[in-house]
C-alpha cells in the first residue's frame, strides 16, 4: 500500500513545490513508483514537470469534485516512474464550491482510495495556505513534510501549522504523522543560515531531517525547462540533496 506524503507550509516561497517535484523524481530514480498530485492553484508542480498547464482539462479539481476518477486524470511526465495529477487555475474555485458539501475535508482521501495501492509513494504539493485544499491534503495524508527556509522568518507561522496538524489529528486524521522538518535554501556562507539550522535542530531534535537542501542555481533553473533537478543536472548539489532526502525517507519507512 502506498504512503501518502503531503508537502505543506502555509508560508510561501519555502520550497514546497521544489521539494514535491524533486522528491518525487528522486524516489522514481530509486525505483519507487510515485504519483505526484498538484494541489496548488498556481500549478507550478505541473509546469515544473513539463506539462502545459493551459492544456490541462481534468486534474485535481475534478477529483475533488468527484466528477472524474484519479485514473482518468493521471498524466505521464519526463521523470522516471512518476505519474502526475495536474492542477489548473480553476482549482482556486474549489474552496468556495466545497464549502457547503458534506464531509468536504474527506474529498481527496476518498478519491485516492482507488489508486493508493498502485504506488509506493503519493506526494501532494499543497497550496501556501491553511484552507480547504490543504485540509483535504492533510486529511488524506499518512504524513507531512514541512519545508523550512533557512532565513530570518523561518519559524514564523510554524507554530500555527503544527497546531493545525494537531487539530487535524484530533478531528479528521488520527494517523497523520510528521514525516520531518526539511531545512531548505541553506547557504553555509551565511551566519544566519547556520543559526536557523541550529535553532530548528535544538527545538525539534529528531523531527528534523538529516538532509539539508542547499541553495543551488540549478534547482532554480530546472523548472523553467520543465524538468526535475534529476533530469536537468543529476550531478548538481540540488540533485544530490534530494536523492539523499529520498533515501532518508525510504530508510525511515522500511523499518
Amino acid at each position: 500500500m502506498g504512503k501518502i506524503i503531503a508537502i505543506a507550509n502555509q508560508k510561501g516561497g519555502v520550497g514546497k513545490t521544489t521539494t514535491s517535484v524533486n522528491l518525487a523524481a528522486s524516489l522514481g530514480v530509486l525505483e519507487k513508483k510515485v504519483l505526484l498530485i498538484d494541489a496548488d492553484p498556481q500549478a507550478n508542480a505541473t509546469s515544473g514537470l513539463g506539462i502545459d498547464v493551459e492544456s490541462v482539462e481534468i486534474g485535481t479539481y475534478q477529483i475533488l469534485e468527484h466528477s472524474n476518477t484519479p485514473k482518468e486524470t493521471i498524466i505521464k511526465c519526463s521523470a522516471v516512474n512518476v505519474d502526475v495529477i495536474p492542477a489548473h487555475i480553476d482549482l482556486v474555485a474549489i474552496e468556495i464550491e466545497l464549502v457547503d458539501k458534506e464531509n468536504r475535508e474527506y474529498m481527496l482521501k476518498k478519491a485516492l482510495e482507488s489508486v493508493k495501492d498502485e504506488y509506493d509513494y503519493i506526494i501532494i504539493d499543497c497550496a501556501p495556505s491553511l484552507g480547504l485544499l490543504t485540509l483535504n491534503a492533510l486529511t488524506a495524508a499518512d504524513s507531512v513534510v514541512i519545508p523550512i527556509q533557512c532565513e530570518y522568518f523561518a519559524l514564523e507561522g510554524l507554530g500555527k501549522l503544527l497546531n493545525t496538524i494537531k487539530s487535524i489529528q484530533k478531528i479528521h486524521n488520527p494517523d497523520l504523522d510528521i514525516e520531518g522538518l526539511l531545512l531548505t535554501m541553506y547557504d553555509s556562507r551565511l551566519r544566519l543560515s547556520n543559526q536557523v539550522v541550529e535553532e530548528v535542530q535544538k527545538h525539534f531534535n529528531d523531527m528534523v531531517f538529516d538532509t539539508v537542501i542547499q541553495r543551488n542555481v540549478k534547482l532554480s533553473e530546472a523548472p523553467s525547462f520543465g524538468e526535475s533537478i534529476i533530469n536537468y543536472d543529476a550531478t548538481s548539489k540540488g540533485a544530490v540533496n534530494y536523492i539523499n532526502l529520498a533515501q532518508e525517507i525510504i530508510k525511515k519507512n522500511s523499518k
